[in-house]
């Protein structure tokens, strides 16, 4: 028998859409751990899958819900093809978001898979800023960015203003782990700053490490930004903090 079982399964979403998932669980009959597993930019692909399972490996139910699913059901693009991932990213908005989190969070919170209320959020690049938002709005027990941008005001190409979702740090529910790369030029040390800074005045607790060797996507053993120590390093400390918090 495998010791885990995945599978692609479809959700339906409260604005009336339907989400397809990837889930992975470990193949018994017990009861485990719940944890939502959100994409990078470029949709769930090999990479946010093989995470998924490595979750459920280690006794974790997972879900991966497809973010894009509106625009572009199934959406996959290569890593160095970041023009494709443009138009689905502008389209996300944050009533879109909160709804796809939601729909997961009961998916894991009915399943009989699950122990009660032991959920947890996990998201990377863009499903960081993602995570960050389901912990606003889902009874999470923690939630782990990894370089989520978009989370401090942000200025844009064109000149305008991203207010970024600072004003959601009030709103977090569970224990926060954020982990960013000192090398990353996407976000900088004053947006890091500012994160933290918010989340801090909010009085919520939270865990911010900086690696400051490595560049964004460092977890991604599939990018060329790929840090081998900050990936191991930034994974064992994931597990303690879960472990910690969905006791």
């Amino acid at each position: 028998m495998p010791e885990t079982i995945t599978d692609k399964i479809t959700l339906d979403v409260s604005d009336g859409s339907k989400m397809a998932a990837y889930t992975a669980r470990p193949n018994d009959d017990q009861q485990h751990r719940g944890i939502i597993v959100i994409q990078e930019a470029f949709g769930v692909n090999h990479h946010i899958r093989d995470v998924t399972e490595r979750f459920a490996k280690i006794g974790y139910v997972a879900i991966a819900p497809e973010m894009y699913h509106r625009t572009a059901p199934g959406f996959e693009a290569a890593y160095d093809n970041f023009e494709l991932v443009k138009p689905q990213m502008g389209a996300l908005t944050v009533e879109g978001i909160e709804a796809d989190v939601h729909a997961a969070f009961n998916r894991l919170s009915g399943s009989a898979s699950v122990a009660g209320g032991k959920i947890a959020c996990i998201g990377y690049c863009m499903g960081g800023r993602v995570a960050y938002i389901a912990n606003s709005v889902l009874p999470l027990r923690a939630a782990v960015s990894y370089y989520g941008g978009g989370i401090a005001p942000t200025a844009m190409p064109d000149g305008s203003q991203n207010p970024g979702l600072l004003h959601k740090a009030k709103d977090l529910h569970a224990p926060g782990l954020l982990f960013w790369g000192g090398l990353d030029k996407h976000i900088t040390t004053l947006q890091r700053r500012a994160v933290a800074d918010a989340i801090t005045e909010a009085g919520k607790p939270f865990i911010n490490a900086v690696f400051s060797h490595a560049d964004h996507g460092f977890f991604c053993d599939e990018r060329s930004s790929y840090n081998a120590n900050a990936a191991a390093e930034s994974w064992g400390l994931t597990l303690t903090f879960l472990a910690n918090n969905l006791k």
